[in-house]
């Protein structure tokens, strides 16, 4: 079972095989696929599965939270599962490349920032935007 199914699943959200199927595929994705890729790669498996049915799961497993969509910028909105542990996104404006990272010291700064203003931070996202820079 897939990741995304276990999450449908103690979640009360009925997987019929369509379901199933776009879980299992969103589960072996190792990018930040937009519907129309994703409907791609089900397709490949089940070409009966209409690019209809992939939006209505991605909306029912994102409104479950079960994965969550990105609006990076210029782009498609993506969809990845729901991180079990935070990290945020870099983005190549040449490429769409995504990069995931963790870095403490921006998390502590950013919890720094929102005491400083009178805050207790209780969630943020960070995306940076860059281009590959070449190594000398």
């Amino acid at each position: 079972m897939s990741k995304i199914e276990d999450r449908c699943k103690q979640r009360g959200v009925r997987l019929t095989d369509q379901r199933r199927l776009i879980a299992k595929v969103m589960s072996q994705s190792s990018d930040h696929p937009d519907v129309d890729e994703l409907h791609k790669r089900v397709s490949k498996i089940d070409e009966k599965v209409s690019i209809a049915t992939v939006y209505r799961t991605v909306k029912l497993f994102e409104e479950s939270g079960i994965i969550e969509k990105h609006d990076f910028k210029g782009g498609k909105a993506r969809y990845e599962q729901s991180p079990d542990i935070h990290h945020d996104h870099l983005i190549d404006v040449n490429t769409g490349e995504i990069v995931e990272f963790v870095d403490e010291e921006i998390e502590k700064l950013q919890n720094k920032v929102a005491e400083k203003l009178g805050y207790k931070l209780v969630d943020h996202r960070l995306e940076l935007y860059g281009t590959k820079t070449k190594k000398n």
